[in-house]
């Protein structure tokens, strides 16, 4: 028989998942504990993967010089990306501060390996990308179980793939998919930090659903939930 959750248990598991932030700042010097690190990444590693393929690796990170190298690219590849915006908005997003790597007591490379169990894995021969999608399981899977323990996390995209293979020493065939910075923090944020910028907005959860088929937002089929998406939901 399946074991049903508590209520108790889906509020902390919805609260999870609407308190998790992109943390870039607000890391403390507290180290984390190997058990509460072991715990994070286990939680990363139960992630759905295509055809139980569990194509991921976890490279973890402390050294100082190593996250000075991974610093540099970012700043690098910042300033990379500032000429492609007009001001004023390339003079605010070049204020934002988008990255904890050396502040955070843990930096933490997730990779894709394609090679692992051979080159047929099943449901990959369709949609090759299923493998790549299986490793974004494993992150988030990372990211609530470490909001749960109190720990934050931020995703630095801003960065090179060939300077983290460089530094990291990552066979050809392995991609990095993620670099995540990883600690305990002074608080968890309200709302994102780029929604409380004005970046950008968040959209209404009926603004990104469709019915039966793309831009159908009428379907009569739909009309109750239609009526509860509008409405505040249980849990958020």
């Amino acid at each position: 028989m399946t074991e049903k959750f508590t209520d108790e248990e889906k509020k902390g598991l919805y609260k999870a998942i609407h308190s998790r932030r992109d943390v870039r700042s607000h890391f403390t010097t507290k180290a984390i504990e190997d058990e509460v690190l072991s715990r994070i990444l286990n939680a990363a590693h139960h992630a759905p993967s295509v055809g139980f393929s569990q194509p991921w690796n976890f490279i973890l990170v402390k050294d100082t010089q190593t996250k000075a190298k991974i610093k540099k690219s970012f700043e690098e590849e910042k300033e990379k990306s500032s000429q492609l915006i007009e001001e004023p908005k390339k003079s605010k997003y070049l204020s934002f501060k988008l990255e904890g790597i050396l502040e955070s007591p843990v930096n933490l490379c997730v990779t894709y390996d394609p090679s692992k169990f051979g080159p047929f894995v099943i449901g990959r021969s369709s949609i090759p990308e299923a493998g790549l999608y299986s490793v974004c399981c494993a992150i988030q899977n990372l990211w609530l179980a470490a909001r749960s323990e109190g720990v934050g996390v931020g995703w630095v995209s801003i960065l090179s793939n060939e300077v983290l293979k460089e530094v990291l020493n990552l066979p050809n065939h392995v991609v990095p998919v993620a670099y995540l910075c990883l600690g305990y923090v002074d608080e968890f944020a309200s709302k994102p930090d780029l929604e409380t910028a004005g970046w950008l907005p968040r959209l209404g959860l009926e603004d990104v659903i469709y019915y039966e088929k793309w831009e159908d937002k009428r379907n009569s089929n739909w009309k109750n939930i239609q009526n509860i998406i509008k409405t505040n939901l249980d849990y958020a």
